[in-house]
């Protein structure tokens, strides 16, 4: 039972519009929470009063979904998923906070997403068209953009931001405030203590930069002339450490700029890079390390 609010045996009390969506009767759905059409909501799910489900979302059971949670269109949520609890904040003290949940995402078992702090930006987010796989938690506060794939037991700190179309390979764990720019790799097992830039992909038990995420730009469409481009300037920045000179981090960011600036991903990167942050930049491996060759999924 709800917290404060009376058990639903039946669909009496709602509105039309939620009396249409197919649920369940062992499921319990507050008075006050808004349901779409075609929405299915399968047995002993919980879903609260300031809560919204959009259009043919569909909670297969075992599903709780709780706070000023918004479920987006066609969302398909797994057995014993949380979406929406309170954080898991000391500071917390039960402020009206939020969680978003973009179009077409599948959260699969176990997924625990809990709403944002008055403290941080006050809402967790996650994006369209993603794909967050069993047993991960997104924490207080995250950012995930559309298309992201989290694998099996990924965990998150607090105030994470993951770009679009990245991918977080399983038991990766990311250190609260670190930022994951769009399209790159995080290898699995791997801890994530500093910012990682657009494209880019690390390895290690703590992350080290790699190189680019090249599966993923091939697969998307970057032509051969462009990767070769990335390539270069990727290698201008950090040079293999049998080739690395004194030069300072910052007249090679110059360097690079103005030798490849005037393409748009090198310019994602370097804005990436000059943006503030909480974490600072992944260090980069040794010339000896390994590249990611699959993204895995």
């Amino acid at each position: 039972m709800l917290l404060g609010e009376r058990m639903l045996t039946d669909l009496a009390g709602l509105d039309a519009e939620t009396r249409a969506a197919e649920i369940h009767p062992s499921s319990i759905v507050a008075s006050g929470a808004r349901i779409g059409h075609g929405v299915r909501i399968g047995p002993w799910c919980s879903i609260g009063p300031d809560v919204t489900i959009e259009d043919g979302v569909h909670l297969i059971a075992n599903v709780i979904i709780d706070g000023h949670t918004h479920i987006g269109p066609g969302v398909v949520c797994f057995p014993f998923t949380t979406i929406g609890m309170a954080p898991q904040d000391l500071k917390y003290r039960g402020e009206p906070t939020r969680c978003t949940i973009g179009a077409r995402t599948v959260i699969r078992e176990n997924v625990t997403i809990h709403r944002g702090t008055a403290t941080g930006s006050g809402v967790t987010r996650v994006g369209d068209d993603c794909l967050i796989m069993a047993n991960s938690h997104v924490a207080h506060d995250c950012t995930l953009g559309n298309g992201v794939i989290i694998v099996n037991n990924v965990v998150m700190g607090g105030h994470v931001t993951i770009g679009d179309h990245a991918r977080i390979m399983g038991a990766a764990a990311l250190h609260q405030f670190v930022r994951i720019g769009r399209a790159a790799l995080v290898g699995g097992v791997c801890g994530v203590e500093a910012d990682v830039i657009p494209y880019g992909s690390v390895l290690g038990n703590r992350a080290r930069l790699v190189g680019l995420h090249w599966i993923w730009l091939k697969r998307n469409g970057v032509q051969p002339d462009e990767l070769h481009l990335l390539r270069r300037a990727f290698r201008a920045l950090y040079p293999r450490a049998m080739d690395e000179e004194s030069t300072a981090f910052s007249r090679r960011l110059a360097s690079v700029r103005a030798d490849y600036g005037s393409d748009p991903k090198v310019a994602e990167i370097l804005a990436f890079i000059e943006a503030p942050s909480h974490r600072g930049l992944v260090r980069v491996a040794g010339g000896g390390a390994a590249s990611i060759e699959s993204d895995g999924v």
